[in-house]
């Protein structure tokens, strides 16, 4: 198998930064470009907020998210993936197993890597790390976490 590019969806916590090892060992060896993946989660979706609540509150707390996760991104490239020939970041609003298989279909890795469980993950498999595993019609290789 040769792997010229690999996805790497992060939800920027801990437990998802554990594949970051295997991310940037891979890139290295086989020389691939990186693409990282964030998901502002789509707050607005959930439905009826209590009393009167503007739609511009929920977008401007996903733009604060957004530029935090740019900063994060940054961070990640310029502190860990230096080794690596390419590495490109996105930044998507939605829901997070949707936008990350979209992601898939429009980079075509050869490669997802992602941890088994991010910050919301308390037991066992994470939600999104199942759908993408399920639905991904690329190769995805799950980095189990440690237990908290």
């Amino acid at each position: 198998m040769e792997i010229k590019s690999i996805l790497w969806p992060t939800d920027l916590s801990e437990k998802a930064a554990e594949a970051l090892p295997l991310v940037t060992s891979l890139s290295e060896k086989y020389q691939a470009e990186i693409h990282l993946v964030y998901v502002v989660e789509d707050i607005g979706r959930f439905g009826a907020w209590y009393g009167d609540f503007d739609y511009s509150h929920i977008e401007k707390l996903q733009e604060i998210e957004r530029k935090k996760a740019e900063q994060e991104l940054e961070s990640i490239c310029s502190n860990h993936l230096k080794g690596c020939p390419l590495y490109i970041r996105h930044i998507a609003t939605g829901d997070p197993a949707s936008e990350i298989l979209k992601a898939i279909d429009d980079e075509k890795p050869d490669l997802v890597i992602l941890a088994t469980q991010g910050r919301q993950g308390r037991f066992g498999f994470g939600g999104v790390a199942e759908k993408v595993i399920r639905h991904s019609p690329a190769p995805v290789l799950s980095v189990p976490v440690k237990a908290v």
